[in-house]
Order: C-alpha cells, then sequence, then structure tokens
C-alpha cells in the first residue's frame, strides 16, 4: 500500500498510477486530518465487485464456502439444480 499527499501526487501523477495499475498497489491520498481518497485499478474495483455480488446473498455465500472447502480437501463439486 502507499501513501501520499495530495501535492505530492500532483507533481508525480503518472507515476503514481502506474504503480496502481501496473503492480496492483492501492494508493492511499491524503487529504488532511482524517479525510482521504483510496485509488485502486480498475481490475481490483471489478474483482471487488465481483465478490461483493458472490457474497449478496447467504445462498451465494453458502455456495462460495461450499466450493472452497471442496477445493481444499481435494474434493470435486456436483452441481445442485433447484427447481
Amino acid at each position: 500500500m502507499l501513501t501520499t499527499t495530495l501535492s505530492d501526487f500532483r507533481k508525480d501523477i503518472k507515476t503514481y498510477l502506474d504503480k496502481v495499475t501496473q503492480s496492483f498497489e492501492t494508493l492511499i491520498i491524503n487529504r488532511g486530518k482524517d479525510t482521504g481518497v483510496v485509488v485502486i485499478s480498475l481490475e481490483e474495483y471489478n474483482s471487488l465487485k465481483t465478490t461483493q455480488h458472490e457474497l449478496s446473498s447467504r445462498i451465494n455465500q453458502q455456495r462460495l464456502d461450499e466450493s472452497i472447502e471442496a477445493l481444499k480437501s481435494g474434493k470435486k463439486m456436483v452441481k445442485k439444480l433447484e427447481e
């Protein structure tokens, strides 16, 4: 995770954005006492939104948890069809 001030970010915006997009760094730009902005790559944002969607319902959470456990234990998952 990178942190910088707004004035330093302005001075070297290209370098900071390159680090965010190419190295998947998270950038925090401090804007004063207890305020700031977080900059992440589009790919990271899309990944977070997908995860948020997957966890948006209890059924999705349960299926994801079961899949993770099956993967860890080496078991194959059989897809259940709901009627």
